[in-house]
């Protein structure tokens, strides 16, 4: 958390539309209600303003008008959800179920997804093994607590579905006709496919993936 002055108003939210992270804040500030102005930057021509509120210039970032600037997309979800959770997102008895399962999807699963979608940049090591790595990392487990819920923690979403969904999301259009294919034939997958398909086309997850032009200086930004 920084803290950088900024004008009376709304808060900012840099985002960029394909990030998961970004993603995830989005959708936790979306489901919230809680008002913000949205800046879509390009992440390889970054606004200065946005390298300004947060000097490591990646997305999601929030600047509150008091001058606080939260840099992590969790911290944002949670801000966000703590001002209004209508849907029930945050259970304080699920927080360390929900934290461990988000750990290991931000760490050893992104790592394995990364091998993966970016094959050519580690040559070291086949593209199969990595994507081998990460369902049984990652995805196979999930598949397995699906089998009993609708949802990761229950029959309800809750805040480790949406942190993890985009990931997955993105596990699943590197190749996606494997993917589709593997969860036909594929246990390990078919619950998973299943609980991909029911978040990423809710009305909620379409309502924070529309195209907007990047912003610019002398644009206020779309009002959320």
């Amino acid at each position: 958390m920084r803290s950088t002055p900024v004008g009376n108003g709304l808060p900012v939210l840099y985002s960029f539309r394909r990030c998961p992270y970004a993603m995830r804040a989005r959708l936790a500030v979306k489901v919230s209600g809680v008002a913000v102005v949205l800046r879509e930057v390009v992440l390889r021509n970054k606004p200065a303003e946005l390298i300004t509120a947060s000097p490591k210039a990646t997305v999601p970032v929030l600047q509150l008008p008091d001058g606080t600037v939260l840099e992590q997309s969790l911290d944002i979800m949670r801000w966000a959800l703590g001002r209004h959770d209508p849907q029930g997102w945050l259970r304080a008895e699920e927080h360390d179920e929900a934290r461990a399962l988000i750990d290991l999807n931000d760490g050893p699963f992104k790592q394995a997804l990364d091998r993966y979608k970016y094959a050519p940049r580690h040559p070291e090591r086949p593209p199969q093994a990595c994507r081998d790595e990460a369902v049984a990392l990652m995805l196979a487990p999930l598949d397995a607590r699906l089998a009993n819920h609708r949802f990761l923690l229950r029959d309800t979403p809750s805040l480790a579905d949406m942190a993890i969904v985009p990931f997955v999301r993105q596990f699943a259009s590197v190749d996606e006709a494997w993917f589709d294919g593997a969860a036909l034939t594929h246990p390990p997958l078919a619950h998973l496919a299943v609980w991909m398909k029911r978040i990423t086309t809710s009305p909620l997850f379409e309502s924070v993936m529309p195209k907007y032009a990047a912003w610019q200086p002398d644009d206020a930004g779309v009002v959320w």
